[in-house]
């Protein structure tokens, strides 16, 4: 239409888009949009307005079809056609909650399952109109009843659209927090999805780690009480597998797992056992995402703070070394972690080499340097309660900065 010299009703033009309107609806204020632009404007802006007369509007349930309009508009870009003006076809009928009802119905059949899952794993990609619609039919739970269900019969056919389902419209807090008595099953099922074999490996189990997810941050303690060690075996084995078999988003997913199951001593024991201290030191090595370090410096954390936890950390040569490169290279929060993680580790486990180590690594330098930052005073304070508490030890050796040292330590 650009290229076209031909002059356009008015009242043919959506107000946002200022295109032809394909599909007109509308709204309660009385004006008439294009139905994907309205929607838009609803459904992602940061405004709940009617945008020409700034009246508050509804959801988009309430946009009504403008047959007569667009049979006008129709009727004109037909005249117009030897002009260059384009045809619009007769739009499909919307989708609404009650499709998507239907098709949760279709699940239960084994003839129909398949057909139901593909239509809904296109639906929920193709816009957000028909992810909010699927949130109201209970989607998401239908999609957690059918992998428990495929976890009991050990079969895997449909767990692929499933989860990708899942990935696409998420599981919303509200509706996981209904979900108490089914957490357990839940659980285990998303867990033995993950010792599944896909096609689609790296995409099914990020989704699943995300499903997990969602799970866990609204699960009760009492669940997460119960957590069994092959869990924890299974997070931990999802995060040795690193970024060549799962996303990073389906990391940072693993990593939110065990950081929210790090308050019990029971779980972080289970944790430590299952190689998790190696596994995180070895994967901080090689990130480079500001998020990522600060989950794995939240989790070492907590297991630091267990005689077996430290052990394993002092175990791997990297670990206090990668712990110190990261101060001042990340966010505060990350500074927040890695220095209460080296005043658990100089207070319970300063052993010679490890006091020696602290000092070759350059943990000591670093201390010092972040004295001079404007930062917490709570962490300034741990600082220099790192700093005193070795202090005769690190001044015996000729490289340290006796200068510096002996300033932030009186």
């Amino acid at each position: 239409m650009e290229d076209i010299d031909v002059e356009v009703p008015k009242y043919f033009i959506c107000p946002i888009s200022l295109q032809i309107m394909r599909d007109p609806v509308t709204a309660i204020t009385g004006i008439t949009y294009d139905r994907e632009s309205i929607e838009q404007w609803l459904l992602k802006g940061k405004s709940t307005n009617c945008p020409v007369t700034q009246q508050p509007l509804p959801t988009v349930s309430d946009l009504t079809p403008n047959h007569t309009l667009r049979r006008l508009i129709q009727a004109w870009c037909n005249e117009n056609a030897s002009l260059g003006v384009d045809r619009i076809p007769t739009p499909k009928p919307s989708i609404d909650k009650f499709h998507f009802l239907k098709l949760i119905k279709q699940l239960q059949h084994p003839d129909s399952k398949m057909k139901a899952l593909k239509e809904l794993d296109l639906l929920a990609a193709k816009n957000e109109r028909n992810r909010k619609y699927m949130v109201e039919a209970e989607v998401p739970k239908a999609m957690l009843s059918f992998i428990v269900n495929c976890f009991e019969e050990d079969c895997v056919s449909g767990l692929e659209e499933t989860l990708s389902v899942l990935s696409l419209i998420r599981i919303p807090t509200a509706e996981a927090k209904l979900l108490p008595k089914q957490n357990d099953q839940i659980i285990k099922s998303l867990i033995w999805v993950l010792g599944c074999e896909f096609n689609t490996q790296v995409m099914v189990k990020s989704h699943a780690v995300s499903a997990l997810k969602s799970i866990i941050e609204t699960a009760s303690s009492v669940v997460l009480e119960r957590l069994e060690p092959k869990f924890f075996e299974m997070i931990v084995g999802v995060l040795k597998q690193c970024t060549t078999r799962i996303t990073q988003q389906g990391i940072n997913s693993a990593l939110h797992v065990l950081l929210d199951a790090c308050p019990w001593g029971r779980n972080r024991l289970m944790m430590v056992e299952s190689g998790a201290v190696s596994a995180l030191i070895e994967l901080e090595l090689g990130s480079t995402e500001k998020r990522t370090t600060e989950l794995i410096l939240g989790i070492l954390f907590h297991l630091c703070s267990c005689a077996d936890g430290r052990a394993e950390f002092l175990r791997h040569k990297g670990g206090i070394a990668v712990v110190t490169k990261r101060i001042m290279r990340v966010s505060p929060a990350a500074d927040d972690r890695a220095v209460l993680i080296l005043s658990l580790i100089s207070k319970f486990s300063a052993t010679s080499w490890v006091v020696h180590e602290m000092l070759e690594v350059g943990t000591v330098t670093k201390l010092c340097m972040l004295l001079q930052l404007d930062c917490a005073a709570y962490l300034k304070e741990k600082t220099m309660e790192i700093l005193r508490s070795h202090s005769d030890d690190w001044l015996k050796f000729p490289c340290i900065d006796k200068t510096v040292l002996t300033r932030y330590i009186k």
